[in-house]
């Protein structure tokens, strides 16, 4: 399965990107994949606060033993 990472913007909305990594990530690393995607995609300026990141497994209960990680954005 996969991650969900939501991050607040200057304009207002939440942007959500699907983080495809294992189950045991570390919430920073989503985080930062995510954030550096956003940043690349050349949207408005998301919150470098990891406090304000919605952070989510989107599954079983279970995932993946190994991933690489991917981000895409949902």
């Amino acid at each position: 399965m996969f991650w969900t990472v939501g991050l607040l913007a200057l304009d207002g909305r939440q942007y959500v990107y699907r983080v495809y990594a294992p189950r045991d990530a570390l919430p920073a690393d989503l985080f930062w994949a995510a954030f550096h995607c956003h940043e690349e995609d050349g949207a408005p300026r998301a919150s470098d606060s990891f406090d304000a990141a919605e952070i989510r497994w989107i599954g079983d209960g279970t995932g993946p033993a190994t991933a690489e990680l991917t981000v895409h954005r949902s």
